[in-house]
């Protein structure tokens, strides 16, 4: 898998698949685990379906990161994906922006 990304001094930030489900799963992590950096905004924006195993693959991911020493944001204005994020209530383990710049400034504030 290979997905677009943008870097801004040390967050780089991954433009997720359509499709984050179970077939994309291993793929979408082991790219991202491929990644220099450990400052991580995933932008949802373009993705149009996540299941339970993507998900989980979020929650991994930030794990992971945080155990290495960094962290991830979520930036997204998709309706579907943030009510999937409120409803399963993983707005309130993983922050969620509005925007890719918001996402990316936060990393600042800390």
């Amino acid at each position: 898998m290979n997905l677009a990304t943008e870097v801004f001094n040390d967050v780089i930030v991954v433009h997720a698949p359509a499709e984050l489900g179970f077939e994309q799963c291993e793929a979408f992590e082991k790219f991202i685990d491929s990644l220099e950096r450990k400052r991580l905004v995933l932008d949802l924006d373009t993705t149009e379906a996540i299941d339970s195993k993507g998900l989980t693959a979020l929650l991994d991911l930030h794990d992971r990161l945080r155990a290495a020493g960094g962290d991830m944001r979520i930036s997204t204005t998709n309706a579907v994906n943030r009510k999937i994020l409120e409803i399963t209530r993983l707005d309130q383990q993983l922050e969620v922006f509005d925007s890719v710049i918001e996402a990316v400034k936060s990393f600042r504030v800390q």
